[in-house]
C-alpha cells in the first residue's frame, strides 16, 4: 500500500515522467538488415543508453539487448545515442553478436 501511495505521489510531482525502471521505446530503425529498437530509461536526472538489436534468420528471429554507460539529459538525445551505439555494435560485430557461448 505504501509503495502505491509513493508512486502516486511521485506522479503528482513529475507528471508525464515515467517511473525510473520503465523503458520508453523510440521508433525502430532498420540498419544493414538489422532492426534497432532504442529503449532509453529514466535514470536519475538523465536517460540511459540501451536497446535491442534484432535480425531475421532462416531458423527464426534473434535479438540481443545492449546497455552502455552513456547517460543523456534529454530523451531525444538518448534516442539518438542508442541508435548510434547500436549501429556501432552492428558494424563491429555483425551476426556474431547472436552467437551463443
Amino acid at each position: 500500500m505504501a509503495f502505491r501511495l509513493g508512486e502516486m505521489l511521485r506522479g503528482l510531482f513529475k507528471p508525464g515522467v515515467p517511473a525510473e525502471s520503465e523503458a520508453v521505446p523510440g521508433d525502430a530503425v532498420e540498419y544493414k538488415g538489422f532492426t534497432i529498437l532504442p529503449l532509453p530509461r529514466p535514470q536519475g536526472s538523465g536517460w540511459s543508453t540501451e536497446g535491442k538489436i534484432s535480425k531475421a534468420f532462416p531458423d527464426g528471429p534473434r535479438e540481443t539487448h545492449f546497455i552502455r554507460a552513456d547517460v543523456n539529459t534529454d530523451r531525444n538525445d538518448a534516442l539518438a545515442c542508442c541508435v548510434l551505439k547500436a549501429k556501432r555494435i552492428v558494424d563491429e560485430q555483425g551476426d556474431r553478436m547472436f552467437e551463443r557461448s
